[in-house]
């Protein structure tokens, strides 16, 4: 492996996108290297840095984009555009065209005109639904669920609504606070990000620090666990993070993840985190996870092997 490959490839180890195979010749290469070992934490650098900015994305786009997916995925029809023509109009052109056929499908010709009737007597006089329906502030994606027309041209059809809301405000207002706190549990990954990127720097707030803990336990997502880990590094000599940490290092698939706990628990001399680099050691099966824990070890003047 050239020192040329091993620059390209860098940015996948770093993410623990590689191949088992590729992961051992990239850390033989870099144990060997020191070029190539200063790239690495070049690029470390690089990436705290770019993870650090904020790019400014319109505050209604990822809700509106949110919104129409989950209408997608529940059966309801995507967001049109208001059309040229009046409501009213339009209304009347299908009912006319509908009717056309009015002898050969009368009873679901009558089925559809009654729910056509029904439709827009509720939005524009709003019968039939709570005035809160009727606020100009949210919109609302049906999902219909049974249509069951009877003999007489009646029908009844069920349907479930999700209304959007949108809210806006300081990251420290509590009730945006709140909101960030339910999103950081959210299934979708991208969400979960976002949140903690911003909760992170309100790790003074218990609730804040427990969900920053349970994010760097628990999550799924290696993007999420890193965010949260850089929220914690103020936090980094309380006894109940260090707890957690320790557990977390000897935990985690992801060999990034595992080096900046590494470089948490270090920052604070504490001896019980001897034992912990000491057993990950033994273990350890990333060569550039395993040097860095003998390089704090050395660091603290303790031994490498346990006794």
């Amino acid at each position: 492996m050239t020192c040329d490959s091993v620059a390209r490839l860098i940015p996948l180890y770093f993410y623990g996108e590689l191949m088992p195979e590729e992961e051992d010749r990239l850390e033989e290469h870099l144990h060997a290297c020191a070029p190539c070992t200063r790239e690495m934490e070049r690029q470390r650098a690089m990436a705290a840095a770019l993870d650090r900015r904020h790019t400014e994305v319109p505050p209604l786009l990822l809700g509106a984009c949110r919104a129409d997916l989950l209408a997608a995925i529940q059966g309801g029809a995507p967001r049109l555009f208001e059309p040229a023509k009046g409501p009213w109009t339009l209304f009347l052109e299908a009912l006319a065209a509908t009717l056309a056929g009015l002898n050969r499908y009368r009873t679901p010709v009558g089925a559809v005109a009654l729910v056509a009737v029904g439709f827009f007597a509720a939005r524009f006089t709003g019968a039939g639904l709570p005035a809160s329906s009727l606020s100009p502030a949210g919109e609302v994606f049906s999902t219909v669920r049974s249509v069951e027309p009877d003999s007489s041209g009646r029908v009844q059809i069920a349907f479930d609504e999700t209304r959007r809301r949108v809210v806006s405000g300081a990251a420290g207002d509590r009730d945006i606070q709140r909101l960030l706190l339910a999103a950081a549990r959210e299934d979708n990954p991208a969400v979960r990000v976002e949140s903690v990127d911003l909760l992170k720097s309100r790790a003074d707030s218990g609730e804040v620090r427990d969900a920053l803990l349970n994010a760097v336990a628990r999550d799924s997502n290696a993007g999420v666990r890193l965010k949260a880990l850089d929220g914690l590094k103020p936090l980094a000599g309380d006894s109940q993070v260090r707890k957690i940490l320790a557990q977390v290092l000897l935990a985690d698939d992801n060999p990034a993840v595992r080096m900046q706990v590494v470089d948490l628990l270090v920052s604070h001399r504490d001896d019980s985190v001897v034992g912990v680099l000491q057993n990950l050691v033994q273990k350890e099966d990333n060569n550039y996870v395993r040097l860095k824990c003998e390089k704090a070890l050395k660091d603290m003047n303790a031994s490498i092997g346990t006794f």
